[in-house]
């Protein structure tokens, strides 16, 4: 470590009334995993805290493998987290002329060449490396040689001509100061022999152009700065700031994987029910914290949110706590958009699509449905009893606490809720006397009723069950089961 003895040039964040952009540029081969996600939100938040932009690239350059659906998955995953975009999105492999325009411009003034080497000759210079243990990188063979030594129309890559003296430094906002010797770093490629060009230099050229002023992203893209810092200073532009986030990791420490939770957004939203703001607020707090704040909404995270409280080490995923902190935000979430999010998972579980009146009981039953649900697939669930059709499916455990005594209690319940009227302290007050008549605890008269009720042994509370069923259902539901006794 030490200072460069190489100018790394001028640096963005420098330059008086220098606007921050960022940006988030994925590669469309997949779906938008959650260590994309937060390096989205990372990105998002600091371009909106400052007032700058914040741009979304796309690099398709891989043909092979970038699809449509992963591009459409990828934009959809955004607008769920909220994660807007300043401006059209970019497509790297569009913008591949001007990318082989940059690297024939360094070929013009003597900061890259062309290299000639065949498949063959690189593969033996490997190979006699590996065996003199030596590291495996390009040898700079046509570094000084005159192209016309080249067969005549044989192919070529062009290289940058790197520095090979000294030393080069990033000065990194999450990962310090970190230093590399020039030696180590070998002339890349920056255009392949066919004509398209390398990662390493759209990269640059797109954030050169772009106008990107931080670059920040996972800590695995540290070795390529030092490489990306060699096109900013042969073409004479200004470097950018670089964050380099520590990756994700399971809670047992080792490199996420899906055993550990490492989907997509949409499996998080689709499969496990979870809300964007509580997907968004646990992404915040993988490796990123401001006191003891665990609940961050987006406007109080939008405020605080700053590059140097990013720690170093590696963030653990705890699905327990996303699944905590989901459950915070359904209690706060409103009613009417939980009930559109659950409509669609209670029709898939009841087997027929929701009427209109039955969506508004959905809705008017949120307030005590949310508030044991950790998600809305739970929710959905614990939300069947309201539309269930008789007979009900009993549980083994309810069906226990409908004999013996408790068949004798649901009796007198049902006795005595059919002459009162259906509001919450007429409903209280009979079955509160039914249990004083009995000589036990409300609890004693309220299991038998709500399994009864719900053929289930768990549910909000017995009055509350009884007002969202309302008296002619409740009623009938009480009468089948005492039938059945």
């Amino acid at each position: 470590m030490g200072a460069s003895s190489v100018d790394p040039g001028p640096t963005r964040s420098a330059t008086p009334g220098c606007a921050v952009v960022t940006r988030f540029a994925p590669s469309p081969t997949g779906f938008l995993h959650i260590g994309g996600a937060r390096t989205a939100l990372f990105n998002w938040l600091f371009a909106r805290r400052t007032g700058g932009k914040f741009l979304l690239r796309i690099e398709d350059t891989d043909r092979a493998r970038s699809t449509e659906p992963a591009i459409a998955a990828i934009l959809d995953g955004m607008r769920w987290l909220g994660l807007d975009w300043d401006g059209d999105e970019v497509y790297q492999f569009a913008r591949a002329s001007r990318h082989a325009e940059v690297a024939f411009r360094l070929l013009e003034q003597g900061r890259a060449y062309k290299c000639f080497a065949t498949a063959e000759e690189l593969t033996a210079m490997r190979e006699a490396q590996r065996a003199a243990k030596l590291p495996l990188r390009y040898d700079g063979r046509w570094r000084e040689r005159d192209p016309r030594e080249a067969p005549d129309g044989a192919p070529f890559v062009i290289r940058l001509k790197a520095d090979t003296e000294g030393e080069t430094t990033v000065d990194d906002v999450v990962q310090g100061r970190v230093t590399v010797r020039n030696s180590e770093l070998d002339d890349m490629v920056l255009l392949r022999s066919d004509g398209t060009p390398t990662y390493m230099l759209a990269v640059v050229v797109d954030d050169q152009d772009m106008g990107v002023t931080h670059v920040i992203r996972g800590d695995d893209h540290l070795n390529n700065a030092f490489r990306q810092l060699g096109i900013y200073r042969a073409m004479g532009w200004e470097q950018p700031v670089y964050a380099h986030v520590p990756l994700i990791h399971g809670a047992d420490g080792a490199k996420l994987s899906k055993r550990h939770g490492a989907l997509g957004v949409d499996a998080y939203r689709d499969e496990l029910g979870i809300l964007p703001e509580a997907l968004a607020n646990y992404l915040l707090r993988l490796g990123w914290g401001h006191g003891d704040e665990d609940i961050v909404p987006r406007e109080r995270a939008v405020e605080i949110f700053d590059l140097s409280d990013i720690g170093r080490s590696p963030a653990r995923f705890d699905a327990k706590k996303l699944e905590h902190l989901n459950g915070h935000y359904m209690r706060q979430a409103d009613d009417e958009r939980l009930a559109l999010l659950v409509t669609p998972i209670l029709a898939g579980l009841l087997g027929r699509p929701l009427s209109m009146d039955e969506h508004r009981l959905l809705a008017r039953a949120m307030p005590v449905l949310k508030v044991r649900a950790r998600d809305t697939r739970e929710l959905a669930r614990s939300a069947t009893f309201l539309f269930d059709e008789r007979p009900l499916d009993i549980e083994p455990g309810a069906e226990a606490l409908l004999r013996g005594g408790g068949a004798t209690l649901l009796a007198a319940a049902s006795r005595a809720l059919a002459g009162v009227e259906w509001t919450a302290e007429a409903l209280d007050e009979a079955v509160r006397g039914v249990a004083e008549e009995a000589g036990v605890g409300l609890g004693k008269v309220a299991q038998p009723l709500r399994a009864a009720l719900t053929g289930r042994t768990t549910s909000p509370g017995i009055f509350d069950v009884l007002l969202l069923i309302g008296r002619d259902e409740s009623l009938a539901r009480i009468a089948e089961r005492l039938a059945v006794d």
